[in-house]
């Protein structure tokens, strides 16, 4: 872990990471690719240690509420945060400042600041995203090792919803012949279910590989999987769209599931739930 003082926090579509790095160990992970222009090991973290000053001085200057969305590239509660607390201090900002708040994560120490999110929606919007992949518990850890499994990622998500706050499932990535299995997928879908989820994306069944990521991904497969990855290599070569050959069935499963079940299953509505902030809050700042 190291330490830097960012010279901004907030993208244009007002996306902030307060770390870079993550220590969850999943191994898909596209942020390890190369493309986004590590220049330090992925487990060494980038702490940025005046995000929250950087933050509170952006949302006073805004002259229009909106979401601030946090976790898209790195997660806001990986181990760090339990010492750093840089997350629960930019959300205590962006609740005293009444915006709303999109924030997504694979881990229950969310729960953590059950009290925040709850007085931001109260105030404005929250909508907590959860990324689920792998109903079956022993094969979660190995996919996900460094962070809690899907059964305690579900339970998160059903106090979030008997706490009134929406929730909202990432449905991806799912690995061919690994976790590309219907009773994967009924599984996960029957847990959105009983959690109640507002929604869940999903970008099809399969996941993308690139350089950077794809070494990564090998070696756990060499690991964990012998003779997957060259089941991978030809299938498969060096593309980066990995589409499962089960995608058409599994589909046709996702979009029965979630439309007997009244959970929103089309990716731009979700995407558009998730940017919207309530129209009663849209007012200039008197700050």
């Amino acid at each position: 872990m190291h330490f830097v003082n960012a010279k901004g926090i907030l993208s244009a579509n007002n996306g902030m990471n307060l770390y870079r790095g993550c220590t969850h160990g999943c191994i898909y992970c596209d942020s390890r690719s190369k493309c986004y222009g590590f220049s330090h090991d992925f487990e060494d973290i980038e702490v940025k240690q005046n995000g929250p000053e950087l933050l509170e001085s952006a949302l006073r200057s805004k002259r229009k509420k909106c979401m601030i969305g946090t976790g898209a590239m790195c997660d806001p509660y990986m181990h760090c945060e339990e010492e750093l607390q840089l997350t629960r201090r930019c959300l205590e900002l962006i609740e005293r400042y009444e915006f709303g708040v999109a924030i997504q994560t694979k881990s229950n120490r969310i729960l953590r600041d059950l009290d925040l999110l709850k007085s931001i929606h109260k105030k404005a919007k929250c909508v907590v995203q959860m990324t689920l992949t792998t109903y079956d518990e022993a094969l979660c850890k190995i996919l996900e090792p460094n962070v809690c499994t899907t059964k305690e990622r579900v339970e998160a998500l059903k106090i979030f919803h008997e706490n009134g706050i929406p929730t909202i499932v990432w449905l991806s990535p799912i690995l061919p012949f690994i976790n590309d299995t219907r009773e994967n997928i009924e599984g996960i879908l029957d847990a959105c279910i009983q959690a109640k989820v507002y929604g869940i994306i999903c970008f099809g069944m399969g996941t993308t590989m690139r350089e950077g990521s794809r070494e990564y991904f090998y070696r756990a497969l060499d690991k964990h999987f012998p003779g997957m990855k060259e089941k991978y290599k030809r299938t498969y070569g060096y593309s980066y769209e990995i589409p499962s050959k089960k995608n058409r069935e599994l589909m046709k499963l996702f979009y029965e599931k979630c439309g007997e079940n009244g959970i929103v299953c089309d990716k731009d509505a979700c995407f558009r739930y998730l940017h919207e902030f309530p129209e009663k809050y849209e007012q200039l700042t008197l700050f």
